[in-house]
Protein backbone atom coordinates (compact mmCIF):
# COMPACT_ATOMS: atom_id res chain seq x y z
CA UNK A 1 0.00 0.00 0.00
CA UNK A 2 1.37 3.64 -0.83
CA UNK A 3 0.72 6.61 0.90
CA UNK A 4 0.59 9.96 -1.58
CA UNK A 5 -0.61 13.72 -1.16
CA UNK A 6 -4.22 13.82 -2.18
CA UNK A 7 -5.27 15.96 -5.66
CA UNK A 8 -7.64 17.69 -6.86
CA UNK A 9 -9.40 15.04 -9.05
CA UNK A 10 -9.78 13.14 -5.50
CA UNK A 11 -12.36 15.50 -4.25
CA UNK A 12 -15.07 13.38 -5.75
CA UNK A 13 -13.81 9.86 -4.36
CA UNK A 14 -13.20 11.51 -1.00
CA UNK A 15 -16.57 13.19 -0.44
CA UNK A 16 -18.19 10.02 -1.33
CA UNK A 17 -15.52 8.30 1.27
CA UNK A 18 -16.90 10.10 3.97
CA UNK A 19 -20.33 9.73 3.14
CA UNK A 20 -19.40 5.48 3.38
CA UNK A 21 -17.87 6.66 6.38
CA UNK A 22 -20.97 8.64 8.02
CA UNK A 23 -23.69 6.11 7.10
CA UNK A 24 -21.36 3.47 8.33
CA UNK A 25 -21.16 5.95 12.30
CA UNK A 26 -24.98 6.75 11.64
CA UNK A 27 -25.43 1.99 12.32
CA UNK A 28 -23.01 2.70 14.94
CA UNK A 29 -25.10 5.00 16.89
CA UNK A 30 -22.83 8.18 16.10
CA UNK A 31 -24.08 11.24 14.92
CA UNK A 32 -20.93 12.14 13.75
CA UNK A 33 -20.06 13.68 10.10
CA UNK A 34 -24.02 13.62 9.30
CA UNK A 35 -23.32 17.16 7.88
CA UNK A 36 -22.43 17.30 4.53
CA UNK A 37 -19.12 18.53 4.00
CA UNK A 38 -18.29 21.28 1.61
CA UNK A 39 -16.23 20.55 -1.60
CA UNK A 40 -14.21 23.73 -1.86
CA UNK A 41 -13.74 23.33 1.93
CA UNK A 42 -11.55 19.86 0.71
CA UNK A 43 -9.86 21.48 -2.16
CA UNK A 44 -8.67 24.07 -0.03
CA UNK A 45 -6.98 21.39 2.03
CA UNK A 46 -5.79 19.26 -0.82
CA UNK A 47 -4.25 22.35 -2.13
CA UNK A 48 -2.63 23.45 1.01
CA UNK A 49 -0.66 19.95 0.78
CA UNK A 50 -2.24 18.59 4.17
CA UNK A 51 -4.88 15.97 2.44
CA UNK A 52 -3.37 12.19 2.09
CA UNK A 53 -4.94 8.90 0.59
CA UNK A 54 -3.77 5.51 1.32
CA UNK A 55 -4.09 3.50 -2.27
CA UNK A 56 -4.51 -0.03 -2.54
CA UNK A 57 -3.73 -0.99 -5.96
CA UNK A 58 -5.99 1.23 -7.56
CA UNK A 59 -8.38 1.36 -4.42
CA UNK A 60 -8.66 4.02 -2.05
CA UNK A 61 -8.23 2.37 1.27
CA UNK A 62 -7.95 4.98 3.55
CA UNK A 63 -7.30 9.19 3.84
CA UNK A 64 -5.76 11.79 6.84
CA UNK A 65 -5.32 14.87 6.92
CA UNK A 66 -2.36 15.79 9.02
CA UNK A 67 -1.68 20.01 9.80
CA UNK A 68 1.28 21.80 11.53
CA UNK A 69 -1.99 24.44 12.36
CA UNK A 70 -4.39 23.85 14.76
CA UNK A 71 -8.37 24.70 14.60
CA UNK A 72 -9.76 27.82 16.43
CA UNK A 73 -10.82 27.69 19.39
CA UNK A 74 -9.22 24.01 20.76
CA UNK A 75 -5.98 24.37 22.09
CA UNK A 76 -4.58 27.41 24.63
CA UNK A 77 -1.97 29.55 23.43
CA UNK A 78 1.15 27.48 25.55
CA UNK A 79 -0.18 24.31 23.48
CA UNK A 80 -0.07 26.09 20.41
CA UNK A 81 3.80 27.70 21.54
CA UNK A 82 4.37 24.14 21.26
CA UNK A 83 5.79 22.63 17.91
CA UNK A 84 2.72 19.86 17.22
CA UNK A 85 0.87 18.31 13.99
CA UNK A 86 -2.76 17.83 13.82
CA UNK A 87 -4.69 14.84 12.92
CA UNK A 88 -8.28 15.20 11.21
CA UNK A 89 -10.67 13.05 8.96
CA UNK A 90 -8.95 9.98 9.78
CA UNK A 91 -11.30 7.51 7.72
CA UNK A 92 -10.89 3.91 6.19
CA UNK A 93 -12.84 2.25 3.52
CA UNK A 94 -15.12 -0.07 4.80
CA UNK A 95 -13.50 -2.51 2.23
CA UNK A 96 -10.21 -2.45 4.29
CA UNK A 97 -11.80 -2.49 7.96
CA UNK A 98 -10.07 -4.47 10.00
CA UNK A 99 -6.62 -4.02 8.81
CA UNK A 100 -5.34 -1.76 11.29
CA UNK A 101 -4.80 0.83 8.53
CA UNK A 102 -6.22 3.56 11.34
CA UNK A 103 -3.12 2.47 13.55
CA UNK A 104 -0.72 2.49 10.98
CA UNK A 105 -1.75 6.05 9.37
CA UNK A 106 -1.17 7.56 13.10
CA UNK A 107 2.09 5.93 12.83
CA UNK A 108 3.14 7.59 9.69
CA UNK A 109 1.53 10.67 11.15
CA UNK A 110 4.02 10.54 14.48
CA UNK A 111 6.36 9.85 12.48
CA UNK A 112 6.12 12.75 9.86
CA UNK A 113 5.61 15.12 12.68
CA UNK A 114 8.97 13.35 14.68
CA UNK A 115 10.34 13.97 11.16
CA UNK A 116 9.12 17.99 11.16
CA UNK A 117 10.61 18.71 14.86
CA UNK A 118 7.28 18.54 16.11
CA UNK A 119 7.16 17.83 20.03
CA UNK A 120 3.19 16.08 20.01
CA UNK A 121 0.47 14.67 17.50
CA UNK A 122 -2.65 16.06 18.49
CA UNK A 123 -5.94 15.53 17.69
CA UNK A 124 -9.83 16.19 18.47
CA UNK A 125 -12.28 13.46 18.14
CA UNK A 126 -16.24 14.06 18.49
CA UNK A 127 -17.45 14.61 21.80
CA UNK A 128 -20.32 11.90 21.79
CA UNK A 129 -17.93 9.27 20.16
CA UNK A 130 -16.88 7.01 22.95
CA UNK A 131 -15.91 4.71 20.86
CA UNK A 132 -13.77 6.55 18.99
CA UNK A 133 -12.50 8.33 22.20
CA UNK A 134 -11.27 4.77 23.20
CA UNK A 135 -9.92 3.69 19.60
CA UNK A 136 -7.58 6.95 20.11
CA UNK A 137 -6.53 6.04 23.57
CA UNK A 138 -5.63 2.77 22.63
CA UNK A 139 -3.42 3.96 19.98
CA UNK A 140 -1.14 5.51 22.92
CA UNK A 141 -3.02 9.02 22.82
CA UNK A 142 -3.62 10.97 26.62
CA UNK A 143 -6.88 12.71 26.51
CA UNK A 144 -6.32 16.36 27.43
CA UNK A 145 -9.97 17.98 28.01
CA UNK A 146 -13.26 18.00 26.40
CA UNK A 147 -13.90 21.58 24.81
CA UNK A 148 -17.89 22.21 24.81
CA UNK A 149 -19.91 25.00 23.96
CA UNK A 150 -19.18 27.87 25.16
CA UNK A 151 -15.90 26.59 26.76
CA UNK A 152 -13.53 27.25 23.40
CA UNK A 153 -10.03 28.64 24.03
CA UNK A 154 -8.67 31.11 22.09
CA UNK A 155 -12.27 32.32 20.86
CA UNK A 156 -12.27 29.87 18.45
CA UNK A 157 -16.03 28.95 16.16
CA UNK A 158 -16.01 25.15 17.61
CA UNK A 159 -18.25 23.96 20.21
CA UNK A 160 -16.40 21.11 20.99
CA UNK A 161 -14.01 18.43 21.15
CA UNK A 162 -12.38 15.66 22.70
CA UNK A 163 -8.52 16.56 22.87
CA UNK A 164 -5.77 13.98 23.14
CA UNK A 165 -2.42 14.13 22.32
CA UNK A 166 0.76 11.67 21.96
CA UNK A 167 4.73 12.37 21.74
CA UNK A 168 5.77 11.93 18.35
CA UNK A 169 8.25 9.45 17.45
CA UNK A 170 9.94 7.05 14.68
CA UNK A 171 7.44 4.71 13.97
CA UNK A 172 7.35 1.83 11.16
CA UNK A 173 3.98 1.79 9.29
CA UNK A 174 4.50 -0.54 6.29
CA UNK A 175 3.23 2.10 3.99
CA UNK A 176 5.28 2.71 0.89
CA UNK A 177 5.35 6.87 1.40
CA UNK A 178 5.30 8.45 -1.66
CA UNK A 179 4.97 12.20 -0.04
CA UNK A 180 7.17 14.87 -0.52
CA UNK A 181 9.87 15.61 2.44
CA UNK A 182 8.29 16.89 5.52
CA UNK A 183 8.82 20.36 6.29
CA UNK A 184 10.25 21.90 9.64
CA UNK A 185 7.85 23.40 12.34
CA UNK A 186 8.73 27.22 13.66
Amino acid sequence: MRILPAQPEDVAKLLAFRQEAAAWLSRLGTDQWQRPYPAQKLLETIEAGTVFIVRDGDATAATITLAAEAEDGLWTDKELSEPSFFITKLSVARTHAGQNLGGRLIDWAGDRAFRSGAKWLRLDAWTTNQGLQSYYLRQGFEYVRTVTEGGAVNGGPRVSGWLAQRPTRPAGHGFTDETPTPQPVS
